[in-house]
């Protein structure tokens, strides 16, 4: 790279060397800054993409976190052995689908949903796959336990906020929803916010 800054080569080698995608505020940390130069370090981290975009690693942001990854096209290149994926069942998509969309939900708003029981094995599936998550508990009787899409889900879908999730009219011409669907039928507008909502109580320690 022509031109780089010593502050970029910095960044470089952080990302280069973490074992897990790193949000600004860590990358500031590490830089020993202060957030008001957190405009310039943006920068410098798209700079940083631009020249890796044609490269067999690319500089991505996922989730509002940015790592290295093998270009797309290159992936096969690096399979050694055949690597044979864990297959959700059809319980697990329809739960995943309705807590991407509805969340934060528990599992009784889920069954609900879906209008069938949820056992507790398809929702440790989604758990240990880290694509969802405990939020906390909502301030009902029985004080349940509400779940919502982790950092891990949007990196394994490729998306950067959970708002990327196809709306009707995407999921229509997908071939995913019937073009014969009830008058006022809608896809919620799902959201991803970290922050308990006013209705969630905190987990306990051990729980999280």
């Amino acid at each position: 790279m022509s031109n780089i800054t010593e502050q970029q080569r910095k960044l470089e080698a952080l990302l280069f060397a973490a074992t897990e995608p790193l949000d600004l505020r860590t990358l500031l940390a590490y830089l020993s800054v202060d957030d008001e130069y957190r405009d310039q370090i943006e920068e410098d981290l798209i700079v940083l993409q631009r020249h890796y975009e044609n490269r067999g690693i690319h500089l991505v942001n996922v989730a509002a976190k940015w790592a290295f990854r093998t270009a797309v096209d290159l992936c096969d290149l690096l399979e050694r052995h055949k690597v044979v994926p864990r297959k959700l069942s059809r319980a697990a998509l329809e739960t995943l689908a309705i807590i991407a969309y509805h969340q934060p939900t528990t599992r009784a708003e889920i069954e609900e949903i879906r209008g069938v029981s949820t056992s507790k094995g398809t929702l440790d599936v989604l758990l240990e796959t880290s694509w969802i998550r405990p939020r906390g508990r909502r301030m009902t009787p029985g004080r349940p336990i509400t779940y919502g899409t982790s950092d891990g889900f949007l990196d394994h879908f490729g998306f950067d906020s959970i708002k990327e999730l196809p709306g009707l009219a995407e999921l229509k011409g997908a071939g995913l929803l019937d073009n014969n669907l009830p008058a006022g039928f809608d896809v919620p507008l799902p959201h991803d916010n970290m922050a308990l909502q006013q209705d969630e109580l905190p987990l306990e320690e051990c729980e999280e």
